[in-house]
């Protein structure tokens, strides 16, 4: 049986990972493998070496200065980390087989990926010097590949899944390009000063730029200065391209992804049905053929969760139970993702958390408990918050006109601070320390309190921390509790906290990967008083003597750093062509191809990131309509269970030996027990178990019925 309890719970684990069943351990001799793979140190290992692979970019040629490395190290350290990589490769081989391990593309990819790169690093260790080595944007994908980067890995698998109708408007975008190109080339080419236009290929590059409304007026001038009418082409090219396909573009975007959030919901159910039907076939026997028994279930809970303690494993069984026969059918082991989170405790029905404490303090205690519940409380609160806001402005308009200021604190600040922090602790205090960090606006209230609080000292250093003086207007973003519509944003933010984690891990994934390519492609290149004789040239002058430089050299690939903070200006678009026209004057016209390849696909991913937001914020709109709730606040992000224990189940699931028997829960009698809830003296215990909502769960609740008939489209 241990062996079923076993590979029971590895099917359940299958099914909430969302992994492929046909990667299951392919016999019971696989699964000392897989334990080994599965192993939480294990899995932090192979995230150690993937992250470690990456900050080698700081170490490698071109390396930033302070953290360089002599080749024998750096690539010694690449060595490891890429064998540490080819270990957890040959585990999963041994578990999975030979046909289901070149059947996932994922691992595949991996694979070849470190064969390649470990032939590289055994050249640059024998050769001891650094060779152009481009697959080295390659290693975010050791990244996206380990356990703890799965929310990573199904950002970017969304993001993979939603390029076909993407590419489809992108190949529209610039077949529309292409055409005004042409047109452009036959209308402007003979403008006398018009170098935008000189040829089909700076046609077709200025059109470009212009999608990004970088370049303009200065691309129309020449041929508006020849003809008004002229101007009629450039208005017709940005309705049309920018206003009009842009936007289509961002609405494609959107209705795919929303498209995909839902079909994702709904494959995901199925998944964790088909686990739960895996995993409930091993657990029953010849004397129960429809049921899991009791012991069946407490014995793959030992492998399934084995940090639950005996009582709380009988609580998630009898919460599974509805039926109270004492077994689970296939229909009530379906809920057990639901319930296996939950963290139970025994319910009181009057009482709080410093209930326990000696006379007077239990009195104090609760005096600050309904205190803070008050609604005058709060409002008390968002006036002075108000009057700060007044006062900072106040403030902040007469220090404007003054040369100089010492940056102290002054009496004001200090008193709303001091307010601010009585309001934390009276909080803390009345609430408790669990309840109070496991509530967003609470946890938003202490953070931003926090950073008031450094604010302040900080400027009684008297200078020596003047920067922290911009903390200070932080403190009035708590006004934003008070309106509904800023609650619903702030609340989506709160929500989406992981998943814009992920999102941000993408993005610096992306960064890294253009980063390493710019990196071998322009290192060394000088930009000072390059493009001579081009319409950026003086962005590049660089003369010790001028007082007008503009700095445009400062934008290279000379180390990851630096690489970065030049692809960041390309995102944010601003005169980005100035920089690509710089290394196309320097390197070679085709460079070109890589600062549009770069534009191209930030654009992507910034819409996704766009339709991502809004189908979020969307869905809580929608969910709260459709509840019919006045808001989404405080509890209904808690999942709520109880489950009453009589006191010979009490003792029996928290004896520390014995057997858990169902016999109690067949032999309750449901209403005499609800007539007990209100009265613990005659020997029934109330548990509570509390889990925060995911998102899943709000899904579950809107698109239910719609999902387990496969009705999402």
């Amino acid at each position: 049986w241990q062996l079923n309890y076993q590979e029971a719970a590895i099917f359940l684990q299958e099914g909430e990972n969302n992994d492929k069943f046909d990667t299951h351990p392919k016999d019971h001799n696989a699964l000392p493998a897989y334990e080994v793979a599965h192993n939480m140190w294990f899995h932090l290992l192979d995230m150690v070496a993937a992250i470690m692979l990456l900050v080698l970019a700081l170490c490698e040629r071109p390396a930033v200065s302070f953290f360089s490395l002599p080749v024998g190290i750096h690539g010694s350290l690449e060595m490891l980390c890429l064998l540490i990589l080819s270990l957890e490769l040959g585990i999963r081989f041994k578990w999975v087989g030979w046909k289901a391990y070149f059947k996932h593309k994922r691992t595949v990819i991996k694979m070849l990926a470190v064969f390649i790169m470990l032939i590289e690093s055994i050249v640059v260790l024998v050769r001891q010097t650094n060779h152009f080595r481009v697959t080295r944007s390659l290693r975010p994908l050791f990244l996206i590949h380990s356990y703890y980067c799965r929310g990573v890995r199904r950002i970017t698998r969304q993001v993979l899944q939603s390029l076909p109708p993407i590419v489809d408007m992108i190949i529209l975008l610039i077949f529309f390009m292409l055409i005004f190109s042409i047109f452009g080339f036959y209308l402007f080419s003979q403008v006398p000063n018009d170098v935008y236009f000189n040829n089909l290929q700076t046609s077709f590059v200025s059109l470009f730029v212009l999608l990004t409304t970088a370049n303009f007026p200065d691309v129309m001038m020449p041929a508006y200065s020849a003809n008004m009418f002229y101007s009629i082409f450039f208005i017709v090219y940005l309705s049309l391209e920018l206003y009009f396909l842009m936007n289509l573009l961002l609405a494609v975007v959107y209705d795919t992804f929303s498209n995909l959030e839902k079909t994702k919901f709904q494959k995901l159910f199925f998944h964790k049905r088909e686990g739960c039907q895996h995993a409930f076939k091993l657990l029953l026997n010849k004397q129960s053929p429809n049921k899991i028994q009791l012991k069946h279930f407490m014995g793959m809970m030992s492998h399934y969760h084995s940090s639950k303690s005996k009582r709380d494993t009988y609580l998630i069984f009898k919460s599974l139970n509805t039926s109270k026969t004492g077994s689970l059918s296939l229909e009530e082991f379906y809920s057990i993702y639901d319930m296996v989170d939950l963290n139970w405790k025994l319910k009181y029905s009057d009482q709080i958390w410093s209930s326990s404490f000696k006379k007077p303090f239990d009195k104090i205690f609760r005096a600050f408990n309904k205190l803070v519940n008050l609604k005058w409380f709060d409002y008390f609160i968002y006036l002075v918050i108000g009057v700060n806001f007044l006062w900072i402005l106040i403030e902040t308009i007469q220090l404007s006109d003054l040369k100089g200021y010492d940056f102290t604190a002054s009496w004001t600040s200090i008193v709303f601070v001091c307010i601010y922090s009585v309001e934390v602790i009276i909080k803390l205090l009345g609430k408790g320390p669990l309840e109070y960090f496991t509530t967003g606006w609470d946890m938003f209230d202490f953070l931003v309190t926090v950073v008031s609080v450094i604010g302040v000292l900080g400027e009684r250093f008297e200078g020596s921390f003047y920067y922290v003086i911009v903390l200070r207007p932080f403190r009035l973003l708590r006004l934003f509790k008070v309106k509904k519509r800023y609650r619903d944003v702030l609340g989506t933010l709160f929500v989406l906290f992981n998943k814009l984690t992920s999102l941000a891990i993408v993005i610096i994934l992306v960064y890294y990967f253009f980063a390493i390519i710019g990196m071998e492609i322009f290192l060394g290149v000088n930009l000072k008083d390059c493009c001579k004789n081009t319409t950026v040239s003086d962005f590049y002058k660089y003369d010790n003597n001028s007082r007008f430089q503009g700095y445009y050299y400062l934008n290279n690939f000379d180390n990851i750093l630096l690489s970065g903070v030049t692809l960041f200006e390309l995102t944010v678009v601003n005169n980005w062509f100035i920089i690509m026209e710089g290394y196309a004057s320097k390197v070679s016209e085709w460079t070109r191809v890589y600062f549009m390849l770069f534009y191209i696909v930030m654009m992507v991913v910034m819409n996704i990131i766009v339709a991502f937001v809004l189908e979020s914020f969307l869905f809580r709109i929608q969910y709260r309509r459709q509840m019919k709730l006045a808001d989404m606040d405080g509890k209904i992000f808690v999942f709520k269970v109880e489950v009453s224990l009589s006191e010979d189940e009490l003792y029996m699931s928290e004896s520390p030996v014995g057997n858990l028997t169902s016999h109690h829960i067949q032999t309750e009698n449901q209403s005499t027990l609800q007539r007990q809830y209100s009265q613990p003296d005659l020997g029934v215990y109330v548990f509570k178990g509390e889990r925060s909502r995911t998102k899943d769960d709000f899904s579950m609740r809107m698109y239910g019925d719609e999902v387990k008939v496969g009705t999402i489209s």
